[in-house]
């Protein structure tokens, strides 16, 4: 990476490198154009000038059209835990496959997988699954307002929840809940905001710790805090676990010790294949069962297909047990402890946060503590960060996250050590 003099001049250079090494990526970008606006159908894999096509991924490697390897730290956004084709998934998969991929009624499967999920989260007395999380937070809200009888929803600055629970900022088509936008990790004015709507709130739901806002974990104070306020104003707490309960045996919210009435699962518990769950408190839940009067709907064709249910039964027994959870944070505490002493020995304004498994780099000299803060950090030196990283053969989110997976190494923690401080000997002086 060449020393250039300014960040805009080092940013356009790494840009047209990026173009010039990846015209199969390019040629697939602009015939995706023709029949989907931008070439895209989710938004999170854009980026400028055109994003990477791949064709293929084994364990923690992934290759490009153009024929570049990867080693993949972002773990399709906390889907794949278990890296790529995992023998054990594949032929949970295949065998299912076999007997018929949707059924059309229910299937060997369901009560088995319903009985890990509950055993492994249990704040999930009862269950239902869902096709993604976006459709378990969906109708977890729904069970909510249902239930108090109560319109409004409080969610969190930076929050995200799905497709339609965006609380970022810019355009979104969100759902239309009267939605309550609280601070996230300030526990005065958040309180102060339950206080003031409690008689009308229905829901608080936000993430222990935020994914896709930048790896910013809640204090246990300000959870601790919730459950109390919730508890006392007669609203729910709903926990989405979607990505966090990979990081710890019983989810992130068991580990701080916050047990909310309703959580929400996702990606990897169903072996990366399309999932999700939500489940809590049995007398909320029982408000599904069929069999009695005045039973809340929920339907779903693909809720229950086997392809789904076999692939979860592996990954909660063979791929990614409970005990897994603990070698795989500390794993990646190392990793980001030894980044962070990278950036603060070499004075630059430059922080990994998280916990475990999952982290997000700012351009920020501390590590930010609520959204608000990181959306200081400088989005230019980022993108850097993030056409360099590619340049040195690893995957992450444009964004700065990344969602460590099992065959990852000691080896491959190291040689993305050595890049990011290869990036911050190089480019550090473009960062201040």
């Amino acid at each position: 990476m060449p020393r250039n003099a300014t960040l805009d001049a080092a940013l356009d250079d790494a840009r047209r490198d990026y173009a010039a090494r990846n015209p199969a990526s390019r040629a697939r970008h602009e015939r995706a154009c023709a029949s989907m606006p931008g070439g895209n159908t989710r938004s999170v894999l854009y980026y400028d000038p055109f994003p990477l096509g791949f064709a293929r991924g084994e364990g923690a490697r992934l290759w490009d059209l153009d024929g570049h390897a990867y080693t993949d730290l972002l773990g399709e956004f906390t889907a794949g835990v278990a890296g790529h084709s995992h023998p054990a998934i594949r032929r949970a998969v295949t065998e299912a496959m076999a007997n018929g991929i949707s059924l059309g009624g229910h299937n060997q499967y369901e009560p088995r997988f319903a009985e890990l999920v509950c055993e492994r989260f249990p704040a999930m007395q009862r269950l239902r699954f869902t096709n993604s999380g976006t459709e378990a937070n969906l109708l977890a809200i729904s069970l909510a307002v249902a239930t108090t009888v109560r319109p409004k929803v409080m969610v969190f600055q930076g929050g995200y929840h799905g497709s339609v629970f965006v609380f970022s900022g810019g355009p979104n088509i969100n759902v239309p809940f009267d939605f309550v936008v609280a601070p996230y990790n300030d526990t005065e004015a958040t309180l102060a905001l339950i206080a003031a709507h409690g008689d009308t709130l229905a829901a608080v739901i936000l993430e222990p710790m935020l994914g896709g806002g930048g790896c910013i974990a809640a204090t246990p104070e300000f959870l601790r805090a919730l459950r109390s306020a919730t508890e006392r104003h007669g609203a729910l707490l709903i926990f989405d676990e979607v990505m966090t309960s990979r990081l710890a045996p019983h989810g992130l919210g068991a580990a701080m010790g916050v047990t909310p009435d309703l959580m929400t699962l996702g990606k990897y518990v169903g072996g990366g294949m399309s999932f999700g769950a939500f489940g809590g408190r049995a007398d909320l839940i029982d408000r599904f069962d069929p069999s009695r009067p005045g039973a809340l709907p929920h339907a779903g064709t693909f809720n229950n297909n086997v392809l789904t249910m076999a692939a979860g039964i592996a990954a909660l027994t063979e791929v990614y047990p409970a005990s897994a959870t603990l070698a795989l944070s500390a794993y990646g505490e190392r990793l980001r402890l030894r980044l962070n002493a990278l950036a603060e020995g070499a004075g630059v304004p430059m922080r990994f946060t998280g916990i475990g498994s999952l982290l997000a780099v700012h351009m920020l000299p501390e590590a930010p503590r609520t959204p608000a803060q990181a959306a200081l950090g400088n989005a230019a030196a980022r993108d850097l960060f993030f056409f360099d990283m590619l340049r040195a053969g690893f995957w992450l989110a444009r964004r700065g996250m990344m969602a460590l997976s099992l065959p990852l190494t000691e080896a491959d923690a190291d040689a993305f050590a050595e890049a990011v401080g290869e990036f911050i000997s190089v480019r550090g002086h473009l960062l201040h």
